[in-house]
Parts: C-alpha cells; structure tokens; sequence
C-alpha cells in the first residue's frame, strides 16, 4: 500500500505545533516545511544531521518521492520484508529529513527517498547515516 494513501488528508504539525506540510501533494513537494528545524522527534527534540556525531539523518520511509511503494518483485525490497526483517538481508528506502546530502540533487536531499541502507539490521543502518528512525503521522 501507498504511504501517501494511509497517512491522512492533513495538514500535519510537529511536536511544536508548527505546519509541516497542508496537503498530501504539499508533503510531496517542493514546498513542504520538512527541514533540520522543524522535522523534530516525538519529544519536540532535534534529530543530529548527517554533520552531527552521531548521525541520525536517514529516516526509513520504504517509498518513492511521490509516497507511493516501490513495485515489488522482480524488483529490490525497499520495506525490510514489509518492515519484519531484522538481519543482513533486504534494504529500505531511506530519506534525509534535514534535506541534506552529498550533492545538491533531488534524489540526494529528498526527505523520503534518497538511499536504500546496506541491510536490515542496526548494524546495517547505521553506516550510511540512520538510527532506524521513522516518520509518524498521525490523524486528529
């Protein structure tokens, strides 16, 4: 299922209240609000960038830039076996929340699409710059 079809209408605020983004189409592009300042963690706390030690800047989102899903079979897994594996094997899509990236490219500063991780497991999420966080949307 599409990440873009299960998370609501919007508009969607932080922990602080503040507008991330208004619609469905707002969230997935150019305009939306998610940026270093204002993608906080559920306490209202700042997430570490990909220049802070350690870095926290990949999000696992498993989706597309337009929140949809990747194909699937014959294609690579981009959800960590639907968000079930724990080890090596698989991947999952990751985006960067502080719009940061090692180029100034779309794809490089996307906030749910940039790289998949090297594997499932912390120990394989961690190297590219990931804590296993994820994005949460809530519906009022």
């Amino acid at each position: 299922m599409n990440a873009r079809d299960r998370i609501g209408a919007g508009p969607w605020r932080n922990a602080k209240r503040e507008v991330v983004a208004r619609s469905v189409d707002d969230l997935h592009s150019a305009s939306n609000n998610l940026t270093k300042q204002t993608a906080l963690d559920e306490k209202g706390q700042a997430v570490n960038s990909r220049t802070e030690t350690p870095s926290k800047h990949d999000i696992l989102t498993g989706s597309r830039p337009d929140g949809t899903a990747f194909p699937g079979a014959p294609f690579a897994d981009m959800t960590c076996g639907n968000w079930t594996k724990g080890g090596a094997d698989g991947s999952a899509m990751t985006g960067h929340f502080d719009r940061g990236g090692p180029i100034a490219s779309p794809w490089a500063t996307s906030w749910n699409s940039s790289h998949p991780t090297l594997g499932c497991s912390m120990e394989r999420i961690r190297p590219t710059g990931g804590d296993g966080l994820l994005y949460c949307f809530a519906v009022q």
